[in-house]
């Protein structure tokens, strides 16, 4: 959501400031985009993580239906699925039995399905996050492009965009513990190869 709000917003401003000099054109213009991003990002990631939720909640429901007529049948599957992670048959039993014993619904959600009815995603917390993040990443296209005098502010937003796409991909690689000069190079041109087209 960072880098979409940077590059869409930087090729917006720098668009339209190529075209046009006035502070106010390119102001409107970066706001607009700037608001219509952020709803598009926090509808697309609503309607998305709402998809998958749906999702869950249908195979959650169909394993219940499965453990309360075919218990036996996923005894076995959940057997079948600690001789795969490499138990042997006989701890493999022991622990589908003692799993089944205590939450037989908890066990198959965890073992077949991986997931915690208790903790879905939510829509709604999954939209407000994309769209901060696009407003924060489009803060800075638009300081960039409204900050500087006219005769330089191009190339301050140029760079301060390829800056920021730097930064964004070091913070993702910091975060995922990955090779940070991969991820920034990786990050700064895609940002680059967008504002060339």
């Amino acid at each position: 959501g960072g880098n979409d709000g940077i590059v869409s917003i930087s090729g917006l401003v720098l668009g339209v400031a190529g075209a046009h000099n006035s502070t106010t054109i390119i102001f409107t213009a970066g706001l607009a985009g700037v608001i219509a991003g952020a709803i598009s990002m926090a509808a697309g990631e609503y309607v998305s993580v709402s998809s998958s939720r749906d999702t869950e909640k249908a195979l959650l429901e169909k394993e219940k239906f499965e453990l309360a007529n075919n218990p036996e049948k996923e005894f076995n599957e959940l057997i079948a699925i600690y001789r795969k992670k490499g138990l042997s048959e006989k701890t493999a039993r022991q622990v589908a039995r003692e799993l089944t014993d205590h939450d037989p619904i908890k066990a198959h959600f965890d073992a077949d399905l991986r997931i915690d009815p208790d903790n879905l995603t939510n829509p709604w917390h999954a939209a407000f996050a994309s769209a901060g993040a696009f407003l924060t990443g489009a803060s800075l296209p638009m300081l960039a492009i409204l900050l500087p005098p006219e005769n330089i502010r191009i190339p301050v937003t140029f760079i301060s965009m390829v800056m920021a796409l730097g930064l964004t991909g070091y913070l993702s690689a910091t975060v995922g513990g990955a090779n940070r000069l991969k991820a920034m190079l990786r990050v700064m041109f895609g940002g680059l190869l967008a504002m060339a087209i």
